[in-house]
Order: C-alpha cells, then structure tokens, then sequence
C-alpha cells in the first residue's frame, strides 16, 4: 500500500469518526429520534447524544495530535509529510484565484460537474433545484415538511473534500425496515433541519462539517410544487408525476410552472450571480432539474444582468418522457422560452460518437443521443449563440456521463481574461 493512499485511509478514518459523532449529536438533540423512538425516547436520545460527544472529542484530538505531529516531526505517524502539507496548502491558494462560477441546476447532471469545476476553481456557488417529490427526499418532504434534500445532497459530497469511503456512508440507503431506500446524508440533513428549525441553516453547516469548497444553495426556501401544461393542454402536477404522464400520452411539454408561482430567491444566490465570473446552466434534466430555478422570481433577471459569460450544457442523452426526439436547438428553445431570448452566450454539446454496445440498454428505455445538427448550428448562430463542440463522453460501468474534467476546462477557459486557470497537480 502505497503512502499517500495510507495516509488518505488514517485521515478518512477520524474524519468518519467525527461526522458519525456529530450525526449522532444531531439524532440525540432532534424531534426526529423523538418520532421514530415511540418507548424509552429519553434514554434513546441521551445514549445518541453521549456516544456522539464522545466520538467528537476522540476523533477531533486525534486529528489534532496529527498536525501536531506533522508540524514538529515533518510526517504524521511515517505518514503525511511536511511536503504533502505544503502541497494541499499550494493547491488551495492556486484553486482560490479561479474564477467565480455559479452552477445552476440539480440532479446527478450538475452533481457530475460540480467534481470537476472544483478541480479548477474553490468560487463555486451550486444554486440547486428543491421541486423534486420523489424517491427518499419525497417521503421526507411529505413526513417532516422540509424541503426535499437529495439533489443538495449530492452536491454537497460531490463539492465535499472527503474520501470515497465517506462518501459512501452518507450515500448509503438503507435496504429493509421503516427506513428502506432512504440515504443516510438525507437522514443527516433531515436531522439537522431539526436542529436549526431552518434548511438553509442545515445546508450551510452541512457543508462546513464536509469542508465544501464553494457554497451550496436551494433555488428558494418556499414549498414548491412543479407543474407541466403538456400540448394535448393536459396539466400535470408533481415532479416525478411528470415524465411518467408524458410518456403514457406521448405529449411533448409545452411549459412548466411552479405552485406557488411567486418564490424567491436566496440573497446569497443573487450575490453570487452578480459576482460571477460564468454562470452554468445544467446539465441535468431539462424541465425537472434545470428549468424550474429560471421559474424563481427575478432570477432570470439577475442572471441577464450579470456581467458573467452565460454558458448552456445540454445533456447528452435524451430523457424519456421529458425531452424524447430533442436536438441542442430543442433543448436550447426550451430554456430561452422559459427566460428570455438574450440569456445565453455559448453552448456546450458532445459531438463525440457513442459505441452501439453501450447505446443498446438506453434505446430500450427509449432514450437516444442529443445531436447537433447543422440546422441546429444555424439556428443557434442566428440566436446570437456561440456553440462549442467537443467530444465529451465518460462512459463508465456502461453509464453516459460528460467528462467532467474535460466539460470543466472548457468552461473554466470561457472566463474573461480567455485564460484556463488549471488546478496544482
């Protein structure tokens, strides 16, 4: 085993060790244990409370002895030398005069580039869609009235600077029980909006215990609902009701709205959008992940008025029931006519060409790649559009994703000085 992947193995250990202390604090001190343990509460929460004190002293003095260590022996326990430390120390100075990025959008899509743009830059602001009803963060949303928390969640670990064994604890989702398909970091989250009585005060010290590097926002603190005016003038409420209903009566989506229409924005969001260097728009779900933060109030036009370059990353595959047939141009309208026709400056789509063998399980469930046609080319110029073609494809374990290194290069370049400030290797 080699010594930097020792050292990552030690420093992920006590690291665990304080997270599951400060979990388990939070369990102890919350109105969720008080539910979910309906005889001997007060013994149960005081045992979780006791046991997670102690796991966070323990695990913080062991970390503390290590820097100790370091500093006076020039290596943590043979492990972690001066040098190493120098290093993480250079790389966060070259990270924070990156440029001031702000992703907008949610599900596994902006998750994805989250991993990479933190490679270039530490100015990253993650504005995260919270209409999504479905799977572990619907029934949490429906149970607590919280805000839903899964796509948070995978920007948080995906912007975190933790380990992966970390980050498969908080991904974890339980398998039987009352608790069956829910997540751990949803559980987390769930129990620290009850500790603050406020989700973006749960976020926030979230991402402090995770030692996120930006900021990671909900689009609004309002209780929002998405609805879909498909063309048959059918309307369907819900996120997740949408993709389902469009695809048993093959309507495309004409608009979707929000209920209540009126939410606003955070104020830390709007600072962050007038700052910025770029703002990123997906990829990710057209109208469940990426549209529906251009519905909150004024958003759209902060966004215009910004001085930042506004760059557009289609998805690379179709989505069933959201986007079936679209091309760029497609996916392209949709934002400008849920916006305005001057909001974007550059679009980014793969071109790159992707192995039948891989396309097969995804035609079976009726998706198909996103072209870029020459009418497309045309028609976005025509717009005022700057496209950018590349070839993006990661595919891994036969799933299509972007290459987030790559994506992120390319989008770090557009900053205004034209210069790609690149990570220390």
């Amino acid at each position: 085993m080699s010594r930097k992947i020792k050292s990552k193995m030690i420093i992920t250990g006590w690291i665990l060790l304080g997270v599951i202390g400060i979990f388990l604090v939070t369990l102890g001190l919350s109105g969720f244990m008080y539910n979910a343990f309906a005889s001997n509460k007060t013994n149960v929460k005081i045992i979780f409370t006791l046991l997670g004190v102690f796991l966070i002293i323990f695990s913080a003095r062991r970390a503390i002895k290590l820097i100790i260590n370091a500093m006076k022996n020039g290596k943590i326990n043979g492990d972690i030398s001066k040098e190493d430390l120098n290093e993480m120390i250079y790389k966060e100075k070259v990270l924070s005069k990156g440029p001031k990025i702000v992703a907008i959008g949610g599900g596994t899509g902006l998750s994805i580039l989250l991993r990479g743009l933190k490679e270039y830059t530490s100015n990253i602001t993650a504005i995260v869609t919270v209409a999504d009803d479905g799977g572990g963060s619907g029934v949490l949303r429906e149970d607590l009235g919280m805000l839903p928390p899964g796509d948070i969640r995978n920007c948080i670990l995906a912007l975190a600077n933790t380990e992966p064994e970390m980050e498969k604890v908080l991904q974890y989702r339980f398998k039987e029980g009352s608790l069956k398909g829910q997540s751990f970091g949803n559980l987390f989250l769930a129990a620290m909006n009850e500790i603050y009585g406020s989700f973006e005060v749960a976020v926030r010290e979230t991402s402090n215990i995770l030692a996120v590097t930006g900021k990671v926002l909900p689009m609004t603190l309002e209780d929002v609902k998405l609805c879909a005016v498909l063309e048959n003038g059918e309307i369907v409420e819900g996120e997740s009701n949408i993709p389902i209903r469009n695809n048993e009566c093959k309507s495309k989506i004409k608009r979707i709205y929000t209920e209540p229409q009126i939410s606003y924005p955070l104020v830390e969001a709007i600072e962050s959008i007038k700052d910025a260097d770029i703002i990123v728009l997906g990829p990710g779900s057209l109208y469940t992940s990426v549209i529906p933060n251009l519905l909150v109030n004024n958003i759209v036009g902060h966004i215009c008025d910004s001085k930042a370059v506004k760059v557009y990353v289609p998805n690379v595959m179709t989505q069933p029931g959201e986007t079936d047939g679209y091309t760029v141009a497609n996916h392209v309208e949709a934002i400008l006519d849920h916006s305005r026709p001057d909001l974007l400056d550059y679009i980014i789509a793969n071109i790159e060409e992707i192995p039948e063998e891989v396309l097969e399980k995804y035609k079976e469930d009726g998706a198909r790649p996103v072209i870029l046609t020459n009418e497309d080319e045309k028609k976005l110029k025509d717009m005022g559009i700057t496209v950018i073609k590349d070839n993006l494809i990661d595919v891994k374990k036969d799933y299509i994703r972007h290459d987030t290194l790559k994506l992120s290069s390319i989008i770090v370049g557009l900053s205004k000085d034209g210069k790609t400030k690149k990570a220390y290797y």
